[in-house]
């Protein structure tokens, strides 16, 4: 086994992901991330001493993941991860230049997300048998997903305490560890305070103590790949679509929402959204619509 003195390639890394660990607070799910791009890189280059790695030989570790049929939006991920990596060790004076720097992201299809009717979504909620502690738990995400826009990952990461019902919000806890609170509509004030009554019996019955609310048989926190199981299961059943899963949820959110002429910029704020322009792509599935419904039903349309 290689060993780990200060020129290579990996002892750097082990460093970098202490340093996001310990000095960025990053979540587990970035560090397992970014551990994985770079882990990637170790593999491909053969170059093992960090001061060997160059601007070339990046671009052949990112036309490899090409030639493997990554789309561009999993490259630019992984690109991230290099130039963030080679950034830390250049502002540690290991490196004089950052071989990342001046790589360039690929340029990506413009997609406008897919989302569901709210027919659709209603004729899915009625498929959980709330007779049980699990289809009630399956309702009530299904509910909190469409009714909040959360991620997945913001899901899974509810504790009870973040759940109040007095004042009908929920705190949710995105991306970066920022907080914010997101209004519960009334009509699952009801299925939630149900939920939260057959959780305390459950977990009592267990002999148990947890903050995690959203739970899996064991009486565990649930994991994001069970709530995507579940929820693709009923998306599936109530549509015809061949792919269904959680985020689709968040784009009918915030699709309906703006269908219904909800501001633009309250929709970023309930979303966790940095940025607008990340929000805009929702105006464009709108306007997009729009023309559809001209173009189908306006006599003038196609003259």
């Amino acid at each position: 086994m290689q060993s780990l003195s200060a020129k290579t390639l990996q002892f750097h890394i082990i460093n970098f992901l202490r340093h996001l660990r310990l000095e960025k607070n990053a979540s587990s799910f970035t560090l397992s991330a970014y551990q994985l791009d770079l882990e990637q890189l170790l593999q491909f280059t053969e170059e093992h001493d960090l001061h060997e790695i160059t601007r070339k030989s990046l671009r052949s570790f990112l036309a490899s993941l090409s030639k493997k049929g990554l789309k561009a939006s999993s490259i630019n991920r992984k690109l991230t991860s290099l130039r963030s990596f080679f950034k830390y060790v250049c502002s540690r004076e290991i490196l004089d230049a950052n071989p990342a720097a001046t790589l360039l992201y690929l340029k990506k299809e413009k997609k406008l997300p897919s989302f569901f009717q709210y027919e659709v979504i209603l004729k899915a909620l009625s498929f959980p048998d709330t007779n049980n502690i699990e289809g009630l738990r399956d309702r009530v995400i299904l509910e909190i997903f469409y009714s909040t826009g959360i991620r997945l990952r913001e899901l899974v990461g509810i504790n009870l305490e973040d759940v109040d019902l007095t004042h009908e919000l929920l705190k949710v806890t995105g991306k970066g560890s920022k907080e914010r609170l997101v209004p519960l509509g009334k009509s699952i004030i009801r299925i939630i305070k149900e939920y939260i009554e057959a959780r305390a019996q459950y977990i009592n019955s267990l002999d148990l103590m947890t903050e995690a609310f959203f739970l899996n048989k064991k009486g565990e926190r649930i994991s994001p790949g069970q709530v995507q199981y579940r929820v693709k299961k009923y998306l599936l059943l109530a549509s015809d679509k061949q792919e269904a899963y959680p985020h689709m949820l968040r784009h009918s959110f915030a699709t309906h929402l703006l269908d219904e002429g909800a501001d633009l910029i309250a929709v970023k704020e309930l979303l966790g959204h940095s940025s607008l322009s990340t929000t805009q792509v929702y105006t464009h599935l709108t306007t997009e619509r729009l023309k559809k419904v001209y173009k189908q039903a306006h006599p003038r349309a196609q003259k």
